[in-house]
């Protein structure tokens, strides 16, 4: 396999996993619908949330990176603004974060459109992808389509695998990861933000 796809597949991986680890709207969701539909329903939230992202990887590669063309070196000093500040807010979630196994069993939506609904309506959804998430889509594509797809399939397995690890979890009864685990792999990807943000914003204010 070409080297470039590997290794978007693993950067796609990487910073899908630090959005889905983060405790959010969609986990909920996750959690709500597992109590009563089983494992099942992880997948099949995440799937509602892929259907979202699908049409915003569609308006930056179709539209919004026809625009911006020639700025960008601001979309990625903003991106590695945006990468550093969320590795701040993660390494600060890190320290107290935990998986509620409990929620309102009287409040399960259609999995497909709670995870619709939970992504429209999180604002760090929209930062995130017209920051973080476009510069580092709009760089990908510049190899190619291949690369581009390369990073969205990784993001994508992140977001599966997560989310049906706490429905399976939910599901069982017992959180397979402990807390604390939990707390360092969260940790862990904060640390992982902020040098990839440095990274990539160094190398928009000092092109070679």
């Amino acid at each position: 396999m070409n080297p470039d796809i590997i290794e978007m597949l693993a950067l796609g991986f990487l910073i899908g996993l630090t959005g889905a680890l983060a405790p959010g709207p969609t986990l909920v969701a996750t959690i709500n619908a597992s109590l009563k539909g089983g494992w099942s329903m992880g997948p099949r939230v995440t799937f509602g949330h892929m259907a979202v992202e699908i049409l915003m990887v569609l308006l930056i590669i179709g539209g919004f990176s026809l625009l911006i063309g020639n700025y960008a070196w601001l979309i990625g000093g903003i991106g590695g603004i945006a990468l550093v500040i969320f590795g701040i807010i993660t390494l600060r979630e890190a320290r107290s974060a935990s998986v509620p196994l409990t929620g309102d069993t009287t409040r399960v939506a259609q999995p497909f459109l709670a995870g619709v609904v939970t992504s429209i309506s999180n604002p760090y959804f929209w930062i995130w992808w017209f920051t973080v998430g476009s510069a580092l889509l709009i760089g990908a594509y510049n190899g190619g389509i291949i690369p581009a797809i390369a990073f969205i399939a990784g993001h994508w397995m992140a977001d599966l695998g997560w989310f049906t690890l706490v429905s399976s979890s939910v599901h069982h009864g017992r959180f397979a990861l402990g807390e604390q685990t939990y707390r360092w792999i969260l940790g862990l990807c904060g640390l992982f933000l902020l040098v990839f943000g440095a990274y990539y914003l160094a190398g928009a204010l000092f092109p070679a």
